[in-house]
C-alpha cells in the first residue's frame, strides 16, 4: 500500500504521520468548514470522519459539544489526545465509527471534511444524518480535492454534486461556498433541514 492510501485508511506509522500531515496541512480547511455551520455555544455536533481531531478541537473552542467516528484506530487515538480535557469533562466523545454507522443523536449539526469521497453511498448516510439532526439541523459537506490533476474547478463541482444531494436528502437554504487554499481550493456544500 503506498503512504498516500494512508489518508484514505490510515493504520500504523504511516497512519499517524498522515495524521500530523492532515493536522498542519488541514487546520485552516477544518476552521473554515466548522465555521459554515455558524455554531452556537452549547450545541451538539457530529463529526463523519474525525481524523486527528482538529476540527472537533475547533468546535468544542466555541463553545461546542461534539460526537466525533473515525473508522481508524490511529485517528481516533490522535483526536483523543488532542482533545484530552473535553474528553474528560464529557464535551467530546471520539468513537469507532464511519458513515455507515453513526451515533445517535439528536445534534444540531453535523459535518465531513473529506470524508465523503470514502462513504459507501453518499445519499444512504445523509439519509441517516437527517434522522440523527434535531428540528432546523444543518449540514456542511466539504472537499478539498487531492486527486492527481485535481483543479479548483472539481472542488466548485464536487461541492454542487454534494449540495444537490443535500436538496435530495431534505435540506433547504442549500449553498455552496469556497475557500481558496493550495494545491486546490475547498468547496463546501450547506444545507439546513426544513
Amino acid at each position: 500500500m503506498s503512504f498516500k492510501n494512508q489518508f484514505a485508511h490510515p493504520h500504523g506509522l504511516g497512519g499517524r504521520a498522515a495524521g500530523w500531515i492532515m493536522t498542519i496541512q488541514n487546520a485552516r480547511r477544518n476552521q473554515w468548514v466548522v465555521d459554515r455551520l455558524d455554531p452556537q455555544p452549547g450545541e451538539r455536533l457530529l463529526e463523519i470522519g474525525c481524523g486527528p481531531g482538529v476540527a472537533v478541537a475547533e468546535a468544542v473552542g466555541l463553545g461546542c459539544r461534539v460526537t466525533a467516528v473515525d473508522p481508524s484506530a490511529v485517528m481516533r487515538s490522535m483526536a483523543s489526545r488532542r482533545n484530552a480535557a473535553a474528553i474528560a469533562d464529557g464535551r467530546v466523545a471520539v468513537l469507532d465509527g464511519s458513515a455507515e454507522s453513526l451515533p445517535e443523536g439528536p445534534f444540531a449539526a453535523a459535518y465531513a471534511v473529506n470524508t465523503p469521497q470514502f462513504w459507501t453511498d453518499v445519499d444512504a448516510t445523509l439519509a441517516e444524518v437527517v434522522e440523527r439532526l434535531g428540528p432546523g439541523g444543518r449540514m456542511a459537506l466539504a472537499i478539498q480535492p487531492r486527486f492527481k490533476g485535481a483543479t479548483d474547478a472539481d472542488a466548485r463541482r464536487l461541492a454542487e454534486e454534494n449540495a444537490e444531494r443535500l436538496v435530495r436528502a431534505g435540506f433547504g437554504d442549500v449553498r455552496v461556498d469556497g475557500l481558496s487554499l493550495r494545491p486546490t481550493d475547498v468547496g463546501c456544500a450547506v444545507g439546513r433541514l426544513r
